[in-house]
């Protein structure tokens, strides 16, 4: 059986998902704004994952008799002062979720939510591979800033691949 307080955060992580997704539909936004469709490309995959992940949370919810509960999103709208900053501000966010993500997972460690610690694995491993890509997206651009529209063709062929969570 889910603890309580396990799944009142999974909610809540159900939101932070949702304003993943707001927050990279924004960078798109900037990123577009400059010129740089490779990048919006990018940025906008990364949006459809986030709301993919969302979408996981909510299905283990409901497959487990909880209800949901959806939350006001905040504006993510912000002001970048130059190409770089929007992809650190992508890996502290990345960062911020995994640590969002492992503060679950200790609750269902603590709690003895076996169930939920199964579930969140595929979770811990995803945000890996989301903070590797963040990063990497970052040392390209820091080796490659003077040839930025070489990185930005790159990424314009980036494209989505709805996430692959098996719930059998």
């Amino acid at each position: 059986m889910i603890n309580e307080n396990v799944a009142k955060m999974l909610n809540e992580q159900i939101n932070k998902e949702l304003f993943s997704a707001y927050l990279y539909l924004d960078i798109a936004n900037y990123y577009v704004k400059q010129g740089l469709d490779g990048f919006a490309n990018w940025f906008g995959v990364q949006a459809k994952e986030e709301l993919d992940h969302a979408m996981i949370f909510t299905k283990y919810l409901q497959n487990n008799d909880f209800e949901v509960v959806l939350d006001a999103i905040e504006n993510p709208t912000r002001t970048y002062k130059d190409l770089r900053q929007p992809l650190e501000e992508a890996l502290k966010h990345e960062q911020f979720v995994t640590a969002s993500i492992h503060a679950i997972y200790s609750e269902a460690v603590e709690n003895k939510d076996y169930r939920t610690q199964e579930f969140l694995h595929w979770f811990i491993k995803e945000q890996g591979e989301e903070e590797k890509n963040a990063t990497d997206l970052l040392v390209k651009y820091d080796l490659a800033e003077k040839n930025i529209l070489i990185i930005d063709r790159d990424l314009k062929s980036r494209q989505y691949s709805p996430a692959d969570y098996d719930f059998d």
